[in-house]
């Protein structure tokens, strides 16, 4: 897909995203997309970085996890996802196929603090854009599995300040991690470890 074509379906899976939210009061059914300048950012970051092993947790209907895949692509690289619902499951899958990007996206549905005990790894890149609250159990069991120079993003930093609270000290209390928040759409937590 052409680069305007892309930018095009992006635009247009944000604002079915945006419809979606406005209509939906139950928070599942949501899709609570990244605004689409923090999903810029992000795809600046992975591709300026290089990173190649991406593992998002957070999928909804696939608008960040096409931002992702369409970095790795051009680096060569692959993104695994989760998301616990099934019906964001199914339309990330179709959403990544009418971008042409299903092939470079392994995508998981279920608990995502049980699935990433389990995924083998290495990653250089992890994405938390889900259960706040669960984050700081992922990290721990995802810390081992990290490259050196791993960089950890997550997005909701400023706007769920008490929700995401746990998630920052975690992050703050990693050995050799420098890290920030960047006030981007909602605000983008970054920590990174040098090699």
């Amino acid at each position: 897909m052409l680069e305007t074509d892309f930018q095009h379906f992006l635009a247009e899976l944000y604002q079915q995203g945006q419809n979606n939210d406005t209509h939906q009061d139950d928070r599942r059914q949501k899709m609570l997309n990244l605004e689409p300048e923090t999903a810029r950012f992000l795809s600046f970051l992975v591709r300026s970085s290089k990173r190649t092993r991406i593992l998002e947790i957070g999928t909804s209907n696939g608008y960040s996890t096409c931002w992702l895949a369409r970095a790795a692509q051009q680096l060569g690289g692959h993104v695994t996802s989760i998301d616990r619902e099934e019906h964001k499951h199914v339309q990330a899958d179709a959403n990544l196929r009418q971008a042409g990007l299903r092939e470079l996206v392994t995508l998981h549905c279920g608990d995502a603090t049980r699935l990433v005990a389990n995924l083998p790894g290495p990653f250089d890149c992890l994405f938390f854009d889900a259960d706040r609250y669960s984050a700081p159990a992922q990290l721990a069991l995802l810390y081992p599995k990290l490259t050196p120079d791993a960089l950890i993003l997550a997005d909701n930093a400023l706007s769920h300040p008490t929700e995401i609270a746990n998630y920052l000290e975690a992050v703050q209390a990693l050995a050799g991690f420098e890290h920030m928040v960047i006030p981007v759409g909602k605000g983008l937590s970054i920590a990174y470890r040098a090699g």
